[in-house]
């Protein structure tokens, strides 16, 4: 998985193109904050973010903010500690990252099967270098990002983006934001949860316009 690199604007939009641009790169920065701990560089672009929306009132401004001011709040080493914390170390982690455990309540199971069979559909496969299976958020948010930002227009569409998220994100991802509002060591993290929270729910507002 190689994720995107981030230009940290605030979320909002002021014409069509501006906004699929703003969903791959909110949908990299997802996949870089769970994939590992975050780079200085990238922690060193979040806290000089702009966090004013372009338009008044936009629904992902107060958790925008709220992120941003998190990662300002912490030193790279804090942030770095409660990756390792939440999702790391020896044995069963604090907060699982992939989907199968939410959907089925094991790892490795049906879940992640149907999402490699969709995968060789959308000829995309997982980088031997990633040590993470596919059904791993970080993961998802690329795939998610490739389908909005990708050239090859026979899969990178909205129907084919709504067909991913609906299947592979959207039944489980609020079960994550919740087990990391729940973790009472969880400051920055807690913040990416609630902002991955208020952007599922735009994401899936606007598919549901499809229809």
């Amino acid at each position: 998985m190689s994720a995107s690199s981030a230009s940290l604007t605030s979320p909002g939009s002021s014409s069509a193109l501006d906004e699929e641009t703003a969903r791959a790169e909110l949908y990299g920065l997802l996949s870089q904050l769970y994939y590992a701990a975050p780079s200085a560089e990238l922690m060193a672009a979040l806290r000089v973010a702009v966090t004013e929306a372009p338009a008044d009132g936009g629904f992902l401004q107060e958790p925008w903010q709220q992120l941003v001011g998190a990662a300002r709040a912490q030193d790279d080493a804090a942030i770095a500690q409660e990756f390792d914390r939440l999702f790391g170390g020896v044995g069963k982690p604090e907060v699982f990252l992939y989907g199968s455990h939410y959907l089925s309540g094991f790892l490795n199971e049906k879940p992640l099967a149907r999402l490699r069979t969709d995968l060789d559909r959308l000829g995309l496969a997982r980088d031997d270098s990633m040590s993470e299976t596919e059904d791993h958020i970080a993961y998802l948010c690329e795939v998610m990002r490739y389908l909005i930002a990708g050239d090859d227009v026979a899969v990178c569409n909205l129907t084919a983006q709504r067909d991913f998220f609906a299947t592979h994100l959207q039944p489980w991802v609020l079960q994550l934001c919740d087990a990391l509002a729940a973790q009472p060591q969880a400051r920055f993290y807690a913040a990416l949860a609630q902002f991955t929270r208020a952007f599922v729910s735009v994401e899936a507002q606007g598919f549901d316009m499809l229809d």
